[in-house]
């Protein structure tokens, strides 16, 4: 298999993107990868890459983006950071990737038993590392009033993968309104934005329909639903 080039970028959409997604994954479950020479790709791409998805996801070392996509040299941008979170640098990242580069899709994607949600719900403060797990705070806060407060612990797995979901989807909500270049785009029908879960379980990547932001009715009525406090 080839790494993706001008012409296949070109002609790739944010929904066939989602589809190259979905067939790679489904592929790495079935343990079915495709077969690629990664030197010859390699050297496809060294002048140049056109990747047609840019993917947020957590530095956790089981949740590589290229590989449970099964995707080779060139054909994505990988955005890592503990517990998928959203700042100004990686808004910047997703701008060049989609503005500059050409990518037709942004992936926001959540993992089971992720060690940073974790941290969260138990307000870890250590380091560096509390100013991050603050920016999940909101998403825990929201979860908690789902439960009696004994609950709300990393010790709750379903207390824990809740508040992974609605992460996600606050990060999707985020990267929309931050970016006028994004939005514009989203708004054109040149990008779309989708959130999903990664379970490490099995290998599968669920994605959230109600997350699938691809033109202006569909901002506007996530919009409507934050202001609702409708997350999950």
């Amino acid at each position: 298999m080839k790494a993706h080039n001008a012409l296949s970028q070109s002609a790739a959409t944010p929904q066939s993107a989602l589809q190259f997604l979905k067939e790679g994954n489904m592929r790495f479950v079935s343990n079915l990868k495709a077969n690629r020479d990664l030197l010859s790709q390699a050297n496809e791409t060294r002048d140049g890459q056109w990747p047609f998805a840019a993917v947020l996801s957590c530095i956790d070392s089981r949740t590589s983006a290229e590989l449970i996509f099964d995707q080779g040299l060139g054909d994505i941008f990988s955005i890592r950071i503990a517990g998928n979170v959203v700042n100004t640098d990686i808004i910047g990242s997703l701008e060049f990737a989609c503005r500059v580069a050409g990518s037709k899709l942004i992936v926001v994607l959540g993992h089971s038993n992720c060690g940073a949600i974790k941290g969260a719900c138990d307000h870890v403060e250590m380091g560096n590392l509390t100013e991050l797990l603050s920016k999940i705070q909101p998403a825990v806060y929201q979860e908690s009033r789902q439960f009696d407060t004994d609950f709300c612990t990393s010790r709750n797995s379903e207390f824990v993968e809740g508040v992974t979901i609605r992460n996600v989807k606050r990060s999707v909500h985020s990267i929309v309104n931050r970016s006028h270049i994004l939005e514009e785009m989203i708004c054109n029908g040149e990008v779309a934005i989708v959130g999903g879960m990664h379970y490490l379980d099995s290998g599968e990547v669920v994605f959230f329909d109600d997350t699938w932001t691809s033109n202006t009715d569909e901002i506007k009525l996530a919009n409507q639903k934050d202001a609702s406090g409708d997350a999950r």
